[in-house]
């Protein structure tokens, strides 16, 4: 990269002055231009203005490469910082005549299901348990029919959820998964339906909330806690999350 440089050396320093440019080369732009001018004082090899063109080509290379070196690496860190959470969307259809039907007068905008708690349930989730097979297995276990989820406490070291992403049937939703990820668990909440979970769960990292629709993969950390208020007998809660009855 100093070639320039060196067809001005007499044959007998020729060596030395390969020597010279890879020092130069070694040590970097501002290197370079400080030798050349220790050269001069010194009384060293003659260095004519081509040698400072040729310097300030090796400078102007090395901080382009720094440059690109240095984005490269913040490309590098970013890309794996974001590398684990994959984001898929998903139609999710009714059958064709339910999704373009129009609302029936028929059924009423809000309408009450009275009824009362039996009993509250409190679970507990050890570390590396999956939640919502964790709940899954203790609504059957505890034979739980119907029940709302109260609350929920906790900590992740991975999730998986969905958000809706349309406003029109089809619906749409978008799965977000990153196997990676720490979070606290600030809410847990939903329904039991006829023995069925509908759980949603809020999360909150550093540096915001996040959350959705509880999803297989959301694996606990320290502890999870979630209670529910389990309903008596003659509940009957089986359409309230159904999206074609209205």
């Amino acid at each position: 990269m100093v070639g320039a440089a060196i067809s001005h050396y007499p044959d007998t320093e020729r060596r030395d002055a390969m020597e010279r440019r890879k020092i130069l080369e070694k040590l970097g732009a501002g290197a370079c231009l400080k030798m050349v001018r220790e050269s001069r004082e010194v009384g060293g090899p003659n260095v004519e203005t081509t040698d400072l063109s040729a310097v300030a080509k090796v400078k102007g290379r090395i901080e382009m490469w720094q440059r690109v070196l240095a984005l490269l690496a913040l490309i590098m860190v970013g890309g794996l910082a974001v590398a684990q959470q994959t984001r898929i969307e998903v139609t999710s259809a009714a059958m064709p005549v339910d999704d373009v039907k129009a609302n029936s007068a028929a059924i009423p905008d809000v309408y009450a299901i009275a009824g009362q708690f039996e009993r509250i349930v409190v679970l507990r989730f050890k570390y590396q348990t999956d939640l919502l097979a964790g709940l899954d297995s203790a609504v059957k276990r505890e034979k739980i029919r119907n029940a709302v989820i109260l609350a929920g406490t906790g900590s992740v070291r991975s999730y998986h959820f969905h958000v809706v992403s349309n406003r029109e049937f089809p619906t749409k939703n978008i799965f977000v998964k990153d196997t990676t990820a720490p979070a606290d668990i600030v809410s847990t909440n939903g329904y039991v339906i006829d023995g069925r979970v509908h759980a949603h769960i809020t999360l909150t990292d550093a540096d915001k909330a996040f959350g959705g629709h509880l999803e297989p993969g959301t694996s606990v950390f320290t502890f999870a806690i979630v209670t529910l208020g389990v309903f008596k007998d003659g509940m009957d809660l089986r359409r309230i999350d159904d999206k074609t009855y209205r």
